[in-house]
């Protein structure tokens, strides 16, 4: 049954001094027709808008980068609003006790994707938007908030409605980078809402292009190209693919953007702690006793950040989330608090390039840069230990390629570990890619076939694990990640890589920098130089490889410790995209093995082929089969989806039986 509501409005008193003031609804209904997810029964959706006030004089919001200067309601207060979208028992009390919030990926839902191994959605409604149901049946409350002002002007992406600076200008850098040609684009990243250009017809205004990151900047003729609509840049000749081009200019009335991470905190707070008179959830401080953070790629950053400027206690101290999964993340954290912030900019190999993303402190310890003297860590700078979450950072092997992950577990000179607190994990998800590739694996402007290697099946298992922690203070697996100590973590220069005919190896990775955005960045959130002065680099670390190419530290999913191919976090860049030496961001590599001895030596692969490691497809899924159950058994995979990794297992070997499978790089 669907019930849908007009809007229900629950006020508090404006006189209130929790952050939290009303829940519009503009929707609740029964998911799936009030289909029941086992002990937790039916879930119910509820679609609205949540609506804040915060007071800038108090000490937890001093942290939020410009709050002072924002506009201020009748009590002193800083007004805000973002879109709320949330999946909850019917019943809270058959519910685990836990509320998981997803921090959307640039407005979007995605954890459904990752722990149901659903359909990807925006308004989850079909049966397949909700897969195999794991996270109802795990009794969790589904939360979304938007946290992020700039993301597209489409329908259902979660949105922050937040106040901006008036009469305040600054810099800010549009990159830009295109696979094909072009004539105009957006000074935002990706499709994302761009801040105007102030004077767009300031002769001053230089556009420069460059071929690599570190490459020299040559300026392009202000007779090429011009300003259109204040947003947009335009080039009659058009953008040349693979070339990186770049304009600085002036803008102004700066959106309040570290609103966002308060908006999360203060509704986390509320659903923990009540003390409000907001009811619509129902009596959820009753039941939910833990909250939980996710977030991927750009979520998983932000969740680090959120971590390093403390926003993880709330106004009156209190721990807001008590388990962090920030995943894919890498070394890096993001644009999520500072003035003229671009949210969605990140750090690849080629594109988005020194934004303030992989930029120290890496490590969740303190450390001194002997560069540049500071000492500071990822939970030292502003975490108490009453307030430190656990936490898992997961990645692929991508990010130790593209998102400089090493730097997490490693000292500043890059010749020794770093230690780890206890309240911390850090799993390697072998051979993966940054998000797995659909099988059968394709090329999308890549040399080689993207990586399907299906690892997420391994994150349910470390849901599973942290709420157990949390929980019950039971211990969850063991950290699994790459170590100099024991050579597993390596400069690239030293990867063991065999010599594949076709394959070259990556020549460089994307590298962070000591970066200098100007003397009150650090202290105030304010960029004045653009684009930065770069220092001396950090050592950047990759995973050792077996002889297949295949990582051996970290989890080693059954496909990777079964193989039929080499699994790698890289790819490069096909050459009718330009740049074919640059790595191709988020997508790494599968190659497959040869078929037969036949044709390993004919194509003069080093690898064993596929007949030589198996000597039937029974035998190579007894194999698969025993991996998974060995992983089950350690807690990094569920044993309800031993038998996933047997079917995709089954069609793998298939499709490198087919024509044209095997030895397609």
């Amino acid at each position: 049954m669907l019930r849908r509501i007009g809007v229900l409005l629950i006020c508090l008193s404006a006189l209130a001094p929790a952050a939290l003031l009303r829940i519009e609804v503009s929707e609740r209904s029964d998911v799936l027709d009030g289909k029941s997810f086992g002990p937790t029964g039916p879930y119910e959706r509820i679609v609205g808008k949540a609506y804040f006030a915060v007071d800038p004089s108090l000490p937890a919001n001093k942290i939020i980068t410009d709050v002072d200067k924002a506009p201020r309601n009748e009590h002193g207060q800083v007004e805000f609003s973002a879109d709320l979208y949330v999946l909850k028992p019917r019943d809270p009390a058959r519910g685990n006790g836990a509320v998981l919030y997803e921090v959307s990926n640039r407005g979007r839902k995605g954890m459904l994707s990752m722990y149901n191994r659903a359909s990807g959605s925006l308004d989850p409604r079909a049966p397949v938007e909700f897969g195999d149901g794991f996270l109802m049946e795990q009794g969790y409350t589904l939360v979304w908030l938007g946290w992020q002002f700039d993301v597209p002007r489409e329908e259902h992406l979660m949105r922050l409605y937040t106040p901006v600076v008036q009469g305040v200008t600054g810099l800010v850098r549009a990159e830009i980078v295109t696979d094909q040609k072009e004539v105009s684009h957006s000074l935002a990243d990706r499709n994302h809402i761009a801040y105007p250009v102030l004077h767009p017809d300031d002769p001053q205004l230089t556009l420069t292009v460059r071929d690599q990151a570190d490459g020299p900047r040559r300026t392009v003729p202000r007779r090429q190209w011009r300003i259109e609509g204040r947003t947009h840049l335009e080039m009659p000749g058009g953008f040349q693919p693979g070339k990186i081009y770049e304009l600085v200019y002036t803008s102004s009335n700066p959106a309040v953007v570290g609103l966002g991470p308060t908006a999360v905190r203060d509704l986390m707070s509320f659903l923990k702690y009540g003390g409000n008179d907001v009811t619509v959830l129902g009596d959820h401080h009753s039941y939910i006793k833990r909250a939980y953070g996710f977030g991927v790629s750009q979520s998983g950053r932000f969740l680090r950040t959120f971590l390093y400027y403390g926003f993880n206690q709330d106004e009156k101290g209190r721990k807001v989330f008590d388990g962090i999964l920030a995943h894919v993340a890498g070394a890096g954290r993001g644009s999520f608090n500072h003035r003229f912030a671009q949210p969605s900019r990140d750090a690849h190999p080629f594109f988005n390039l020194f934004y303030p993303t992989d930029i120290f402190p890496f490590t969740d310890v303190a450390q001194t840069d002997p560069e540049t003297g500071l000492t500071d860590g990822l939970l030292t700078h502003a975490a108490t230990p009453a307030t430190t979450p656990r936490i898992f950072y997961t990645n692929s092997s991508y990010e130790y390629y593209g998102r400089s992950a090493s730097l997490i577990s490693t000292l500043i000179e890059g010749k020794h570990d770093a230690p780890i607190p206890a309240t911390t994990r850090i799993y390697l998800f072998a051979g993966g890619q940054h998000g797995p590739a659909t099988f059968p694996p394709k090329r999308n402007h890549t040399r080689n076939l993207a990586n399907p290697n299906p690892y997420t099946l391994g994150m349910r298992a470390l849901l599973v694990a942290m709420n157990a922690w949390v929980r019950d203070g039971k211990e969850p697996p063991p950290s699994l990640y790459p170590h100099i100590a024991d050579g597993t973590l390596v400069p690239l220069a030293a990867l063991e890589f065999p010599k594949i005919p076709g394959v070259p190896l990556p020549t460089h990775i994307q590298t962070a920098y000591r970066v200098d955005y100007g003397p009150e960045f650090r202290s105030r959130g304010i960029v004045s130089i653009e684009p930065p002065k770069l220092g001396k680099s950090f050592p950047m670390l990759v995973p050792q490889v077996d002889r297949d190419g295949n990582e051996v530290a970290g989890i080693r999913m059954p496909d990777v410790q079964v193989p039929l191919a080499t699994f790698t976090g890289w790819n490069q860049r096909a050459p009718e995209i330009g740049a074919p030496n640059e790595l191709f961001s988020m997508v790494g590599s599968y190659l497959p093995f040869p078929r037969t001895k036949a044709e390993r030596e004919q194509s003069r692969d080093p690898r064993l082929s596929v007949e030589e490691r198996y000597a039937t497809k029974a035998e190579y899924l007894q194999r698969l089969g025993a991996a998974a159950r060995t992983l089950a058994d350690r807690g990094y995979l569920l044993s309800r989806d031993v038998e996933a990794v047997l079917e995709r297992g089954s069609a793998e070997w298939d499709y490198v039986h087919a024509d044209g499978g095997a030895g397609m790089q």
